[in-house]
């Protein structure tokens, strides 16, 4: 689904997008519930795939010891900025955790260059989860959290675009 550049410390830069991600886009904007049907790994793949389509510098992280970051975005020159994202591939009903996303609040600490986290899920999060007094203090700005219809629909848009 993607072109596979150089290795870094963090992972592997991502040259480009092939032409199996805009087939399997075009399959999600026709039928969102297929996201399910995907495996982690690719989702994984679609994801730094759709930061390099909107211009980022792209590095898709280990399958393990990735430090918590699948996906690592930078775009440099006037207001440079590094999104780390954790892409948690689930079935519906399988929600993403309070501790799910506090675990990306700590990998945000320890990558001093980070300057967003994001939480990307095919499913949705815990209820109350906007209200932990342990997350909402970094929401929006230190930290984004995507479930499954706001997936599909950020990748509808740039696919649109």
């Amino acid at each position: 689904m993607i072109e596979r550049g150089e290795k870094t410390a963090d992972g592997t830069l991502i040259m480009a997008v092939a032409p199996a991600w805009h087939a399997i886009l075009w399959v999600i904007m026709q039928n969102p519930e297929c996201i399910h049907q995907i495996p982690p790994d690719k989702w994984e793949e679609i994801i730094a795939g759709a930061y390099e389509q909107d211009g980022f510098d792209v590095v898709l992280t280990p399958r393990s010891g990735d430090g918590g970051r699948d996906v690592i975005a930078e775009k440099r020159g006037w207001g440079s900025v590094r999104f780390i994202d954790q892409v948690k591939a689930y079935k519906p009903g399988h929600l993403v955790t309070a501790d799910e996303v506090r675990s990306l609040v700590g990998v945000l600490h320890a990558d001093q260059r980070a300057s967003k986290g994001l939480v990307t899920t095919t499913s949705d999060f815990a209820p109350r989860i906007l209200s932990d007094p342990s997350i909402s203090p970094f929401l929006p700005t230190r930290l984004e959290l995507v479930n499954g219809k706001a997936l599909v629909e950020r990748l509808s848009n740039l696919a649109a675009g």
